[in-house]
């Protein structure tokens, strides 16, 4: 069975990164959304609201599975017998931590491949960063993420949707 690892903080999950998960499902048997655990990037929702959102996401899709991990990527690929990592790009910023993080796993362990996803062209531009920033200051965030995803950033910043209504109508 060919297993990937799907890793990332995913703070909150977008559109463009169920994309890329989707898309890696199409051409493995099964896809582990792994949700890093880590103190240091000061993350807005906790690793199990991560997860929460997540799951609420990719509800109906059987070959894909949510975890969280504190180790090494390497070790999580052992744990899950994983033979692929699969990394999303959306520019050459992305490509060059990414490139450096696929030569340190290969030099941990050459059986497991880095394989790097393009972005689709709708969510070149999109991040939970600068998602997280429209959301602060009350932008239209609905196009972005799933409505679950949507309400419980807008309940973090205790903002309406209103600016949602206004962008619909």
């Amino acid at each position: 069975m060919k297993v990937a690892l799907c890793p990332g903080t995913f703070d909150p999950v977008t559109n463009g990164h169920l994309d890329v998960i989707y898309r890696a499902a199409k051409h493995f048997d099964e896809v582990v959304v792994a949700v890093a655990q880590n103190p240091e990037k000061g993350t807005l929702f906790s690793a199990e609201e991560r997860v929460e959102m997540l799951t609420g996401s990719l509800s109906k899709d059987k070959n894909i599975k949510v975890v969280v991990f504190d180790s090494l990527l390497v070790d999580l690929a052992h744990k899950y017998g994983s033979c692929a990592i699969v990394k999303g790009l959306r520019a050459m910023s992305d490509f060059e931590f990414e490139f450096q993080m696929a030569q340190f796993n290969r030099q941990m362990d050459e059986r497991i491949e880095t394989f790097f996803v393009m972005a689709s062209p709708e969510y070149t531009y999109l991040s939970s960063s600068g998602l997280k920033a429209v959301a602060r200051y009350g932008g239209s965030i609905g196009s972005f993420v799933p409505s679950h995803v949507k309400d419980r950033l807008l309940r973090k910043y205790n903002c309406s949707d209103d600016n949602e209504k206004a962008g619909k109508e």
